[in-house]
């Protein structure tokens, strides 16, 4: 059972925090999804909560699959991997809770996040494509 608990991340807790942050970042972006379809009753804050839902989804989907792949190659490769996670879970949250804020609430200082959240799923997605590239430690 002892390889069990290892595997699952045990001995790393960022795996079981990334887990969680994956499933609820997917459930908010479900139900943004469906309250932006039946709930909104604007077309511009439609259109805003189901961008933000739509890059909140596959942004959790991403930070699932770094987390599935994490401590596969050791080193370099499997750090990277941790940062891609990182900027994938802050990214979305500052990327899509800005756009959430100005679709529900109007513009204001949280809006001004976005941009940043959007450079962050950015680094996310190259530090993916880099844990690919980098050495891995045997």
């Amino acid at each position: 059972m002892t390889g069990a608990v290892t595997r699952s991340g045990g001995d790393r807790p960022w795996i079981r925090i990334g887990l969680v942050w994956a499933g609820v970042s997917g459930c908010v972006a479900v139900a943004a999804g469906a309250y932006a379809t039946h709930g909104v009753g604007d077309v511009q804050g439609a259109a805003w909560m189901t961008t933000a839902s739509g890059y909140q989804l596959w942004h959790a989907l991403a930070l699932l699959g770094v987390v599935l792949a994490a401590g596969r190659r050791p080193g370099w490769p499997d750090r990277l991997l941790g940062l891609a996670g990182v900027c994938f879970g802050l990214g979305s949250l500052l990327f899509c809770g800005a756009l959430y804020t100005l679709a529900l609430i109007g513009a204001g200082p949280l809006t001004a996040l976005a941009p940043v959240g959007g450079t962050l799923l950015m680094l996310g997605w190259l530090a993916v494509a880099a844990s690919a590239l980098a050495p891995s430690r045997r």
